[in-house]
Formats: C-alpha cells, sequence, structure tokens
C-alpha cells in the first residue's frame, strides 16, 4: 500500500475529517537523515499533520510548520501542498531515550515542552499567513491541536502516530484530523470526542494494515462519513541546482571569489533531503555578476 490520504465529512457536514497512512514517506525521510528512533517519531508526526493540513490549501498554495523547543532535537521542520508534496528535516536526528512510562517513544523529552509551533501559509499573496502557539506537551499531536483551536479558531482533534523498526527503518506511520464545523451541536461533539478518546494508537491500526478509510471508519463507527477526495502522498524535496545558484549570486561577487580562491569551488548539501550539489571554478566564475 502506498501513502496516500484522504478527506471527508460526517454528522451531515457538522465534521470535516482527514487521515493518511504516511509510511513510506516518513521512511525516506528518516532514511535520507539517519535518525535515531525518538527523532524519528518526532518528525514523522510533524510531517504527518503538515501533509493532511497541506490539504486544506488549494491550487499552488504552500505550507511549512516549525517546532522549535528546548528539546535536543532543537527544531523541526516541515513543509507541504496541495498536492501531497511533504519534507521534512530536524536539526538533531541522533536523538533517542529509553521508552517513556507508557512504553513509547519519549518525544515529548525529545521536542521539549517550553518553545513554540509555527505555521506559515503561502497563499500566493503578498504577505504570508503565520500563526505561533506555544508548546503545551511536546507531544506534537497535542501541540497542533492547541494550534488550530487558538490561532485558527477550529475545535480539532489531531492524532499522529510513527512505529520505529529495531533497524530504525519506518514500521508505520499516520494520522488523523476530525475538525468541528461552526454548525457542529453539543451532541456530535460529545459522540465524536468519546470516539477518539476510545481509538487504538494510530501507528498500530497502521501496523495492522488500516487504510485511512478504516481510520474513519472507527472514529465515526455507525454514525457513518462521506469521503469527498483522495490524494497520493510522497516524499518530495524542492531543491535544485537552480535554486543554489541563485542563493550562492545573492551572497555578491565577493563572497563567490572567497570560495574560488579558498576553497577551489564550493559544496552545499539540502537540510532536507542530503542531496550534495558542487560548483567548480568555472560554475562559479558563471554566477559573478
Amino acid at each position: 500500500m502506498s501513502d496516500y490520504l484522504i478527506r471527508g465529512t460526517a454528522f451531515d457536514g457538522q465534521v470535516r475529517a482527514f487521515a493518511i497512512r504516511s509510511t513510506d514517506s516518513v521512511g525516506e525521510a528518516t532514511r535520507r537523515q539517519d535518525t535515531w528512533p525518538a527523532a524519528s517519531a518526532a518528525l514523522g508526526r510533524t510531517m504527518t499533520i503538515s501533509a493532511m493540513m497541506g490539504s486544506m490549501l488549494k491550487g499552488e498554495d504552500k505550507l511549512t510548520t516549525k517546532i522549535e523547543a528546548d528539546g535536543p532535537i532543537g527544531y523541526i521542520i516541515a513543509d507541504s501542498n496541495a498536492h501531497g508534496d511533504v519534507r521534512g528535516y530536524v536539526k538533531n536526528p541522533h536523538v533517542n531515550f529509553d521508552l517513556n512510562e507508557q512504553g513509547k517513544l519519549d518525544v515529548a523529552r525529545a521536542v521539549g515542552t517550553n518553545g513554540t509551533l509555527s505555521v506559515v501559509k503561502d497563499l500566493g499573496l503578498k504577505n504570508h499567513f503565520t500563526g505561533q502557539v506555544p508548546i503545551v506537551s511536546g507531544e506534537v499531536s497535542e501541540d497542533f491541536t492547541y494550534y488550530f483551536v487558538s490561532s485558527e479558531q477550529i475545535p480539532s482533534a489531531v492524532g499522529a502516530g510513527v512505529l520505529v523498526n529495531p533497524d530504525l527503518t519506518i514500521k508505520a506511520s499516520g494520522g488523523f484530523i476530525i475538525q468541528m464545523m461552526p454548525e457542529a451541536d453539543e451532541l456530535t461533539i460529545k459522540k465524536v470526542e468519546k470516539r477518539i478518546s476510545e481509538i487504538r494508537p494510530i501507528s498500530t491500526l497502521i501496523d495492522e494494515g488500516y487504510t485511512p478509510e478504516d481510520i474513519l471508519d472507527e472514529i465515526f463507527h455507525e454514525e457513518g462519513w462521506k469521503q469527498l477526495s483522495s490524494t497520493d502522498v510522497r516524499f518530495k524535496c524542492q531543491c535544485s541546482k537552480e535554486r543554489l545558484e541563485n542563493a550562492i549570486m545573492s551572497l555578491g561577487n565577493d563572497e563567490i571569489n572567497q570560495m574560488i580562491q579558498e576553497d577551489g569551488g564550493a559544496e552545499a548539501t539540502c537540510q532536507f533531503c542530503y542531496e550534495v550539489y558542487h560548483f567548480n571554478v568555472d560554475e562559479l566564475e558563471q554566477l559573478k555578476q
């Protein structure tokens, strides 16, 4: 099964829902960055939720999420769009601890509990939309739940989970976002809250072969829901040699001359995909203005 996400509604439009399988996409990111288990889980949860948030956009709109707190991983950044493209990286990938009291990867300890979650939406306008909230737990899902309620005033339940194999590959990754529309009544809210409190860990469901459709079946149970769309999800980096050329040009001729004279060229590595780009002296000369 490849990665994909679905969008749907329930309770006659009172609730909108998103569910995703992100195992392969998270696996590609963690493989490229050689992340250890706790860092993999933190990065995977952030990418998973960001991918679902990207599906809320339209056209060529883009979204960047950043979690920066006082934990040893430093910060996590994830980019996504409406086409199912997602990428992410963690500043310090080699972070792991013993399992926490619940027998799970200690994501909160890796992320930290004092910091911020920020979301920047590039909607093709002159100014980007930016929302920022304090970290409330460091568990990522709870932090995004607070973001939706506080910054976008949308009562939401966010769940994301990642299972890591002993060889550090990703065994399962997925998530859901359930949001209450303004017309949602109290009875609907209570029913959804009850079902979400009863659902088993999302990573366990994905590991057992549950599809995004199965996840929403679990949440809405006998109430039923209606699927609106399905989008393939993939790890896709936006880096290119051309983009790095523009970045080097922006440094100015003095900086380029220094690269030529001191280093005999230049080398740049993308933080997201770890692709390495080389520039020889002739290429650097051509970038001078």
